[in-house]
């Protein structure tokens, strides 16, 4: 994983304009996240299939569930890619690379070893910041849910009031699409070290 260095909000305009027509390499997934560049190698095969799973049980018919879609988070320099990006089949434009957040109903992150405190920190408060009403953290290395509902607050202080912990085999309400998780076949990372979040 590569970042910048952090930058003014000057820089973060000039800094959001390069990233417009940066094209990464094969393989290689790249995020604006407040300013700062990130980009990671491809995901682990547990991941993939973990967002398969979400995906898979999340009803096609009232909702759009997409994979490695930019979102558009507004009043901020970032331009976060989630794992899954869930919105209203109604809702959606017919067209754009960025997806505005505000039409966003879910985001989830499946957790890596290089994006702990990215997916529990920064992401947070990013999504927060969008009023992205639901944020699901899936995390393989401590085989757990993190559900965070009631964004509030701006900027870098933007967090969500409700939080909801659930461990793997237990199901999980998704409350926001009116569906419960089956969290059973969620695999999980081996050899990672734990961490202490949330």
């Amino acid at each position: 994983m590569w970042r910048t260095t952090e930058m003014t909000a000057v820089d973060e305009r000039g800094m959001a304009k390069f990233f417009e027509g940066f094209e990464p390499p094969d393989g290689v997934k790249v995020e604006l996240l407040r300013g700062e560049i990130v980009m990671m190698a491809g995901p682990d095969l547990v991941h993939n299939l973990i967002v398969e799973d979400v995906q898979d049980q999340i009803p096609r018919k009232r909702w759009v569930r997409l994979q490695t879609q930019d979102v558009d988070i507004v009043d901020e320099a970032s331009e976060p890619v989630p794992d899954l990006v869930v919105l209203d089949r109604q809702a959606h434009p017919g067209s754009g690379r960025l997806l505005p957040s505000q039409l966003v109903t879910l985001v989830v992150e499946v957790v890596s070893k290089t994006s702990v405190d990215r997916d529990y920190v920064v992401k947070r408060s990013i999504y927060a910041a969008g009023r992205v009403p639901a944020y699901l953290i899936v995390d393989p290395i401590v085989a757990q849910c993190v559900l965070l509902t009631v964004p509030v607050g701006k900027g870098d202080d933007a967090d969500y009031r409700s939080q909801l912990v659930s461990k793997f085999g237990e199901p999980l309400p998704l409350e926001p699409l009116g569906i419960e998780l089956d969290t059973s076949d969620f695999g999980t990372l081996q050899g990672v070290r734990p961490h202490r979040y949330p």
